[in-house]
Order: structure tokens, then sequence, then C-alpha cells
């Protein structure tokens, strides 16, 4: 005998169809074991599927559980923008125009989630971290992460900004490149990988154009996760928190800042994420992620 469970996929931090992050979402994952979710998220083939569940907690909207192909994460930024996405668009939650304000549960915590509403349609979602930023400098050199990403010395800032591991709620190496061409020449070695990350606190790689920065400009980058079961994603919103911690430290003087983020143009699957962070006395305040999303499909998956 097998049970049937609802699914919904979409494309998240985009507004065209096959664009973004691909996401597979269970409206109501009640009665699947741990098991059985790592499983069905294997079968999907996607960076990370989706289980929704009744609230722990009475002043939540919905209990979130998130898998990637290799394990489940306590915290991820495409799964809860298009999440929210998603409950607002089925009409499962209720909107209201201007601003709907929700609150998911996930292994890190409550996280927050704006939606933009617009006709009485969801029009997209932003997150706030649930943990403040964890900074850390025990990194591999420049030419570690060189022969990381296979690329040049020269493509490696050594002495403007440099590589740090950041945390909201899952560790990323934050690795600055020297342009826009090095970012898209960057290739993962993993045997590399496995001598100098895999062992780490930080395990997963965010290469960013760290010369899009002073600009302005939007800021290419990429994202690297083997010990996640991806080799590369198209759109990281957690690890573009890390990002938006990480410039917001090194920034000067006290702000609001705000940044847009290009992924997935190397992979054909174009994203565009919007970033924010506040600084106050040194200290790095609300950290947000937020973009746009599409419905792809939906179905039912039988479950043995």
């Amino acid at each position: 005998m097998s049970n049937s469970y609802a699914y919904h996929t979409l494309d998240v931090f985009t507004d065209t169809i096959f664009g973004g992050n691909p996401l597979a979402v269970l409206t109501d994952a009640r009665g699947l074991s741990t098991e059985q979710m790592q499983r069905i998220c294997r079968e999907f083939n996607l960076s990370e599927t989706v289980f929704v569940l009744p609230p722990e907690d009475a002043s939540h909207t919905r209990r979130v559980r998130i898998f990637t192909p290799g394990r489940e994460l306590p915290f991820a930024g495409h799964p809860t923008v298009g999440t929210a996405f998603l409950l607002a668009a089925t009409g499962m939650i209720p909107l209201t125009e201007g601003e709907t304000h929700i609150l998911l549960g996930e292994g890190v915590g409550p996280v927050p989630v704006t939606i933009r509403v617009a006709n009485g349609k969801p029009v997209s979602a932003q997150l706030t971290t649930a943990q403040a930023p964890e900074f850390r400098s025990d990194t591999p050199t420049p030419r570690d992460i060189a022969a990381l990403l296979s690329l040049n010395a020269s493509d490696v800032p050594a002495n403007s900004l440099t590589a740090e591991a950041v945390s909201c709620g899952v560790p990323f190496l934050i690795a600055p490149l020297a342009s826009r061409d090095a970012v898209s020449r960057a290739r993962l070695d993993r045997a590399t990988w496995e001598r100098v990350l895999a062992n780490g606190w930080t395990k997963e790689v965010y290469l960013f154009d760290a010369s899009a920065v002073p600009t302005g400009n939007a800021i290419r980058a990429r994202m690297f996760a083997p010990d996640l079961g991806i080799g590369e994603d198209p759109a990281t919103g957690s690890a573009a928190a890390c990002l938006a911690a990480y410039l917001a430290k090194h920034a000067a003087g006290n702000a609001k800042l705000s940044w847009t983020v290009e992924q997935g143009f190397e992979m054909g699957r174009p994203s565009i994420l919007s970033l924010s962070a506040e600084k106050n006395d040194g200290r790095i305040g609300a950290v947000r992620v937020g973009g746009k999303s599409v419905l792809v499909s939906e179905g039912t998956i039988r479950v043995g």
C-alpha cells in the first residue's frame, strides 16, 4: 500500500520560468519519516526539497524541513523564499495587500519572511536571517583558494578583501575574486577541496566578483557544495546572506546597505538575489535576502 503526497515545483530568484533555482515543496508532509523525506529529495534530485508541516509553535505560520540530496539543513534561503511564495500563491495563507508577514519554523528557529503583495497576489518574498552572523578567520590561504577553484594566483586578491568563513545558519567560505572573468573561469578542484575544506567548519564555497562591490554594480557569484551533494547551485540564499554580512562587516561607517547578486548565469539558470544588511556602531543588524519566484508544476508523488 502506498500513500500519495501533493507537491509543487517552482523556480526561485527569477520571474522567468526555467530560470532561477528549482525547488520542490510537499505542502503537507505529515506522516513522512526523516528517511522518507531524504529519499524523496533524492528522487526529485534538485538542490533542495521542502517538507511543510503544521507549526510546533502557535505563533509560527508553518514548520518546514529542508533537505539537499546529501542531508537535512537547519536553514536555507531559496527554500524559505520559495515556500513562502508558494503558500501565498496557492491560497494556503491569508494575504494582506502591500505586505504579509509570516514566520517559518526551521532548524535555526523562526525565520521571518515578508511577502510583497499587489492586487491580492504575491510578487516577491524576503527573509530575515534568524541567527546573527558568525565569522571565523581560519580559512585557506589565497594560494590554496586559487588551487581550490582551478585559478591563477592573480585571480585571488591577497591584500584587499580576503576570504572568510561566515555563517547565518549554514557556514560558507566567502571567497572574493579579482574579476567577473575569474568567477566565470572557476572550476572546483575536488582533490584540493578534500585537502583544505572537507574536514573544516565550512565545506561550501561562495565565490564572488569583488571588483563589482565599490562600483555598486550587480555582483556575480557562484556556489559549490560537494558536501551537500550539489556540484553547483544556481541561487543560494543562505550563502548570499553570508555575503551580505561579510560585505557589511567590511563596509565603512554605519548604514543600511544593499546589493544585487547575479548567480546561476554560468549554468544557464540566471538568478537575481536582493541583499541588505544594517550596520550600527560596528555591529551587523538585520540581514535580508529576497527575490521573485515562478510556479512551474504540481502533482502527486507516491510513497511506499
